[in-house]
This record gives structure tokens, C-alpha cells and sequence, in this order.
């Protein structure tokens, strides 16, 4: 899609981060979801291990992603963990998704990354089409998780 820009936030972001968590909020059908602080969130964006890309459209926030650095002890050059995708419905299936999986991968490749990363549901058939269209090879894993509360 024409004139969409793709950006990594800075620590000067905050506004366009909080657009993002809208935009997830909407596409992932968050129910009653409470955005954390604007302080919390903006230790976070001064994080050098969590980086953020947007994608902008008529000044809008209308998709992004978020992204965790794992450091590694089998190898110096880290791992990035992609923990939330999406790009609000009337946008999708225009490229939006894959120039931000370009704009990512690029950015990790520059810093000397090993290996970006992500997960999907295996009931989600357009998450796992749309990562194997962007070049993404899959693996059989299972997802094993502790509750805490």
C-alpha cells in the first residue's frame, strides 16, 4: 500500500505506542483491556532490548509490532522474539503485515541478530499463511505454560 511509512519508535514515541496497544486492543478483541501506565510503558521504550515498529497512514497508527531481544549463552548474537503482529481490518492483505516483518528483520539483521522469531496458533490458519508468505519456516513445537495466579 502506497504512503504507509514504517517506523521503529524511539523513547520519544509514547503517543504512537499507546496507538499501537489501541490497535491490537481492536484486532485481537481485547474485552475490558486497561492500558498500563504511561510511565510503565515508557520504561519500556527506553528499553534497549524491546523494540517497537509501526506502520502510519494519513498520521494514523494502523498496525505494528512488538518485539523482545533474548540473550543468548550458546552465541554471542541474540535472538528476537516477536510477541504481537497485527494491522487493523480494513488495512490487512495490502502488504502492511509483510513491510513490517521486512522493517523488523532488516533492523535484526543490521544488529547482528542469530534469529528473529514468532509463534502462532495452529488454529490460525491466516496467522500461519501469513508467516510462511513472508518466508518464515515453521516448526512442531508446543507452547507449555505456568499460571500464576
Amino acid at each position: 500500500m502506497e504512503n504507509v511509512k514504517i517506523k521503529k519508535l524511539s523513547s520519544h514515541d509514547l503517543n504512537q505506542f499507546i496507538e499501537l496497544l489501541r490497535v491490537f486492543e481492536d484486532v485481537f478483541e481485547m474485552k475490558n483491556f486497561q492500558i498500563p501506565s504511561s510511565s510503565y510503558l515508557q520504561t519500556l521504550l527506553d528499553r534497549d532490548d524491546f523494540f517497537v515498529f509501526v506502520s502510519i497512514f494519513d498520521n494514523q497508527v494502523i498496525g505494528g509490532l512488538t518485539t523482545y531481544t533474548l540473550r543468548q549463552y550458546y552465541s554471542e548474537k541474540p535472538l528476537v522474539y516477536i510477541f504481537d503482529l497485527a494491522v487493523l481490518t480494513k488495512y490487512q492483505r495490502q502488504g502492511i503485515g509483510k513491510s513490517l516483518i521486512q522493517g523488523i528483520n532488516a533492523y535484526c539483521k543490521k544488529m547482528g541478530v542469530e534469529e528473529v522469531f514468532v509463534q502462532a496458533d495452529l488454529v490460525d490458519d491466516y496467522a500461519l499463511d501469513f508467516y510462511r508468505s513472508t518466508g518464515a519456516r515453521a516448526e512442531d513445537v508446543v507452547h507449555f505454560y505456568y499460571p500464576m495466579d
